[in-house]
C-alpha cells in the first residue's frame, strides 16, 4: 500500500496570494503547497481522500489515469471543490464515481454540486456521483477503512484508519482537527503511519498547532508521523530540522510505502 500526498497546504494554499513572507517567496518546491489531499494506491486500485480545488493539477502531477473511489473527510471548500474533475473518469468507465462520507458531509456535497444530480442539459458533461453514506467500517478498492470522528472546532470531521483488506500495515489520515476524543485516540494506536493536521506555529480555534500535533503524535506513538494541512508559517526544511525523530512535515508529491 502506498500513500501519495497530492497536496499538503491549508485552505489558502502556499504561497498565499499577495504574501511577501519568507515561505511564500521561497524558492524551495517543498514550500509550495496545494490544498490537502492524498492518493492511496493498493495494487492497481486508486482511492483519493478529498478533492481539493487543484485536483486536476494534482492528478496530472501524480500521473493518475484511473480512480476507483473518493473518501471525503468533510465538505469545506478546500476539500471538495475539485470534485467536478472526476468527469474524465466517468467518461472512461461509463460508471458513476463512488463517493464515501458521512450523511452530513454528503448532504452538503449534493447541495454544492446540485447540477450533477439534476436532469437537464449537460454541455461539456456533469460528474456522475454515487453518494454512499458511512457510519462504520467499510471496504473499498481492496482497502479496509475505519472512519473515526475528530473535531474541527464545532464541526465533526472524519479521519480514516486504512489497511489493505488482507491485513498488514495500517495508516491513519486525520486532517482539519483541533481535538480528538479519548475513544478516537484509543482507535489510533498501533499505526505504522500517522498523517495529522499541523497548521502552524500558533494555536488556532479549529486546527492543531505544530506543538499540539507533536504532543498527539507522541501520545499515539506510531512508527512514523507526517504532518499536513500546513500554513505559510512553517518553512519545510527549518521546521523538519527541529522535529522529534520519526516526525516530519509532508510535502506535495511525497510518496510513502506503508
Amino acid at each position: 500500500m502506498r500513500v501519495r500526498f497530492l497536496g499538503t497546504g491549508t485552505s489558502h494554499g502556499v504561497p498565499v496570494i499577495g504574501c511577501p513572507c519568507p515561505v511564500c517567496t521561497s524558492g524551495s518546491p517543498r514550500n509550495q503547497r496545494t490544498r490537502s489531499s492524498i492518493l492511496i494506491e493498493s495494487g492497481e486500485r486508486r482511492v483519493v481522500v478529498d478533492t481539493a480545488p487543484e485536483f486536476r493539477l494534482q492528478a496530472l502531477a501524480a500521473g493518475l489515469t484511473a480512480l476507483d473511489a473518493i473518501l471525503f473527510t468533510h465538505a469545506h471548500a478546500d476539500h471538495i471543490f475539485g470534485l467536478d474533475d472526476v468527469r474524465i473518469f466517468n467518461w472512461r468507465t461509463k460508471l458513476p464515481m463512488p463517493i464515501y462520507g458521512t450523511a452530513e458531509t454528503l448532504a452538503t456535497v449534493r447541495q454544492r454540486f446540485i447540477y450533477a444530480f439534476e436532469v437537464g442539459q449537460e454541455g461539456g458533461g456533469k460528474p456522475k456521483l454515487n453518494l454512499l453514506p458511512i457510519d462504520g467500517p467499510f471496504e473499498v478498492a481492496g482497502l479496509h477503512v475505519t472512519p473515526l470522528e475528530v473535531r474541527h472546532g464545532e464541526l465533526a470531521v472524519t479521519a480514516f484508519r486504512v489497511r489493505e483488506r488482507e491485513a498488514g500495515p495500517e495508516f491513519a489520515y486525520a486532517t482539519d482537527c483541533n481535538a480528538i476524543a479519548p475513544a478516537t485516540l484509543a482507535a489510533l494506536h498501533g499505526l505504522d503511519l500517522l498523517i495529522l493536521d499541523a497548521l502552524g506555529k500558533n494555536r488556532h480555534p479549529t486546527h492543531f498547532s505544530l506543538d499540539q500535533a507533536i504532543a498527539v503524535a507522541q501520545e499515539l506513538a506510531p512508527r512514523r508521523t507526517l504532518f499536513t494541512h500546513i500554513s505559510h508559517s512553517l518553512d519545510h526544511e527549518l521546521t523538519n530540522a527541529g522535529l522529534p525523530p520519526g516526525m516530519a512535515l509532508a510535502y506535495d508529491g511525497q510518496v510513502v510505502d506503508v
